[in-house]
């Protein structure tokens, strides 16, 4: 019986690297079956994911610690995926075109990681997650409890034992402190108009403006609000005859399918973060 395991690394850019990836790979009877990597000639950084399939009965955490002295001579930070789908808890409030798409790719095994949970501070979606056999988890969030609830938030985290908690047009904003519990492990998805057409009606104030682009970005969670780390966008041109609910629609289309991509990428593991930037290998 074959296992596959993918390994993602970082480090600075030396002659070398591919060398001694692949002699540890086939040392360890390793076979590649996807390798793609990045020179970032500018920063002098090295970016690698490898997939590869073995016979043997080893584990992630044996690979790991296997490839340390390797890792040590070029100063990589790494990491082996074992083939487990990542386990995906999802945000919502009212709107449910995001979840509706999560929950379609998920059941037709194209999402890349497996839905666990839906948790939403209004009751309007519970009858979408129920029907696809989800647990749907109610946390009201006032000014006054957002300290409690997210609290909650964290604990379901752990509860479900999510790798990943997906902002679904969840409306609310997280505070640093649980930005920073999800570091790398949280993505949000909003209408790419940001910077500009804050605020509430944002595709009546781009009518307005004339605008001549809908799209959205898919990006990590971070205390900057709508400023992590970009993993995804879509733009989908348009013209003065689009009224601000038609907008809107197309807006919908574009938020589901950035989405979409960016949480199978990361479930993949195919997005390497770089500060401000990521690195996406699809």
């Amino acid at each position: 019986m074959s296992h596959t395991f993918t390994l993602t690394l970082r480090c600075t850019d030396r002659p070398g690297i591919i060398r001694a990836v692949s002699a540890f790979l086939f040392q360890h009877n390793c076979d590649i079956t996807e390798h793609k990597q990045f020179d970032d000639n500018p920063n002098r950084a090295f970016f690698l994911r490898t997939s590869f399939v073995t016979t043997d009965d080893t584990t992630a955490e044996a690979l790991t610690e296997a490839f340390a002295e390797t890792a040590d001579a070029f100063g990589m930070e790494y990491q082996f995926h074992a083939d487990d789908a990542p386990r995906v808890l999802v945000m919502v409030s009212r709107m449910g075109h995001c979840l509706n798409d999560l929950i379609f790719r998920w059941r037709a095994g194209t999402l890349g990681g497996e839905l666990v949970a839906v948790v939403s501070n209004h009751p309007d979606l519970r009858p979408m997650a129920e029907a696809a056999g989800l647990p749907f988890i109610h946390v009201p969030v006032t000014a006054a409890t957002k300290p409690e609830a997210e609290a909650e938030l964290l604990r379901l985290v752990d509860e479900y034992q999510a790798d990943l908690v997906v902002l679904a047009r969840y409306m609310q904003v997280l505070s640093d402190d649980a930005c920073n519990a999800l570091h790398g492990r949280a993505i949000n998805i909003h209408h790419s108009f940001l910077p500009g057409f804050k605020g509430g009606k944002p595709y009546h104030q781009a009518y307005d403006r004339g605008v001549k682009l809908v799209g959205a970005t898919a990006h990590y969670v971070t205390p900057d609000l709508d400023e992590g780390p970009i993993i995804e966008q879509e733009v989908i041109r348009i013209d003065h005859s689009y009224a601000p609910v038609r907008l809107a629609t197309i807006g919908q289309d574009a938020e589901a399918l950035a989405l979409s991509r960016a949480v199978r990428w990361h479930c993949e593991h195919r997005v390497l973060l770089d500060g401000h930037r990521t690195v996406v290998f699809n």
